[in-house]
């Protein structure tokens, strides 16, 4: 009897320890898109950490998943943050007027979107982009816009999947 009670308390133990982690701390996440490609491709999964920005606010291309009003989980790298002012011009990201020297390897921005003129972003807003600059749907069209603190889930630090290539990020 005492035997089983143990069995129980553990398997209770280990459902509550899963349910904290995957609440509070950690998030499996797929890529169902290729507005990320060539760093995630479609059909990948990524860990996404959701305790960090607890600590810290998400800094400059970070990679981030945020909720997308009503729509599935989106992720893109953070460009612009807080009381930045962002524009695109000439295929290049100026942040406060200045230029800033993009991920090496990634398509130019050929498409402004509402960023052709400049932004001046909030306390809590950030300017996101995909990877795949000429497919991705994100802060330059109105339909995602600029994308506020609250709606940030975590940081992608790890693809998981496939398993030929997992890599921390």
């Amino acid at each position: 009897m005492i035997g089983v009670l143990k069995i129980g308390l553990f398997i209770l133990a280990v459902l509550l320890l899963t349910f904290i982690l995957s609440e509070y701390v950690f998030e499996r996440v797929s890529v169902h898109n290729h507005s990320m490609e060539h760093t995630l491709e479609s059909g990948d999964s990524v860990m996404i950490d959701k305790i960090s920005y607890r600590f810290r606010d998400p800094k400059r291309f970070d990679i981030v998943v945020f909720k997308q009003k009503g729509s599935e989980d989106l992720i893109k790298r953070v460009i612009a943050l807080p009381s930045e002012t962002v524009q695109i011009t000439d295929g290049k990201f100026l942040i406060n007027g200045e230029e800033i020297k993009d991920i090496k390897g990634l398509d130019m921005p050929e498409y402004a979107g509402i960023a052709s003129a400049p932004i001046q972003l909030l306390d809590d807003e950030y300017f996101v982009v995909g990877d795949n600059r000429k497919e991705s749907i994100d802060s330059r069209y109105e339909d995602v816009g600029l994308v506020t603190r609250s709606r940030i889930k975590g940081r992608m630090f790890m693809r998981v999947y496939p398993f030929k290539k997992i890599k921390i990020f």
